[in-house]
């Protein structure tokens, strides 16, 4: 039976000794990382010992360490509900203002640590991708939809043909056309939208490129992907914080940016025309 170790914890939070209390508030704001740390490295990063990790295993219903391990990775798939995380929010900030500046520490962290683990032979092979292609589609949902929008806004001024797809029924006639020679860019962090990883497992059927911009090695996404770039996106709240997602993207378009060849900036210059013939942008 599968158990979603995050929602257990937050339950038991109210029954635990200062130590258990310090690991559980780190695993609820780390969900993503915690999964691929054995039990000494976990201990090191909270600064408690390998024994107290142990004992919070088993203090949570589990046999030990590798069972409560196997479990919290099925877990960062499930994640909780909104309220869930509603609720959890209220045990992990606290009601004072030092809950805000924790907030934005969150973030600090989260871009800290995705910079720290981005694959950058991946980072390359996907501004390759991008700049080959002879089609890019973008794949983002729910509140992705956001990065979805920022990054077709952007790559559309530096290639040629840029589309967002939202539903497989809306944009059918576009997927059956797809070639080997187009690419396909999913955006999903979870709780992962069922329609993007749906296309994007469609695109890698057909034998389209794929890119997967997603939070963890553990995303559906991954397997439909030739190349996996992830970012954290997580903090214990009711919300996802797309702040290292949308860090990655940046670095994402300014890389292509500077490797664009072909006339990149001759179109920047055609569209400063067009914007300043039609008064675009605000003058004083």
């Amino acid at each position: 039976m599968d158990i979603n170790v995050y929602k257990v914890i937050s339950e038991k939070m109210s029954s635990m000794s200062k130590s258990q209390l310090k690991i559980a508030q780190y695993i609820l704001k780390n969900p993503n990382h915690v999964p691929f740390h054995n039990v000494g490295e976990l201990a090191k990063l909270v600064d408690v010992s390998d024994a107290t990790i142990v004992r919070f295993a088993t203090f949570l219903g589990f046999s030990g360490y590798p069972e409560f391990q196997r479990h919290i990775q099925t877990s960062v798939q499930q994640q909780l509900s909104t309220a869930e995380r509603l609720k959890m929010s209220n045990e992990v900030y606290g009601e004072n203002d030092q809950g805000i500046s924790q907030i934005f520490n969150e973030d600090i962290g989260n871009i800290q640590f995705t910079m720290e683990n981005l694959d950058t032979k991946s980072f390359q092979q996907a501004v390759e991708y991008l700049l080959k292609a002879k089609k890019v589609y973008i794949v983002a949902n729910r509140s992705a939809a956001a990065l979805g929008i920022f990054l077709h806004y952007y790559l559309n001024m530096m290639l040629d043909h840029v589309e967002i797809l939202e539903t497989v029924n809306e944009n059918a006639d576009r997927l059956y056309d797809l070639q080997k020679d187009d690419l396909v860019i999913g955006i999903s962090y979870s709780r992962y939208t069922k329609n993007t990883v749906d296309i994007l497992s469609y695109a890698n059927e057909k034998g389209a490129l794929t890119i997967a911009l997603t939070d963890n090695l553990l995303s559906p996404l991954i397997q439909h992907a030739d190349v996996s770039l992830t970012a954290t996106s997580q903090i214990p709240t009711f919300i996802d914080s797309f702040v290292a997602p949308l860090s990655l993207i940046n670095a994402l378009i300014i890389y292509t940016g500077k490797q664009k060849k072909d006339g990149f900036d001759q179109k920047l210059n055609g569209l400063e025309d067009v914007w300043d013939r039609f008064n675009v942008f605000y003058k004083d």
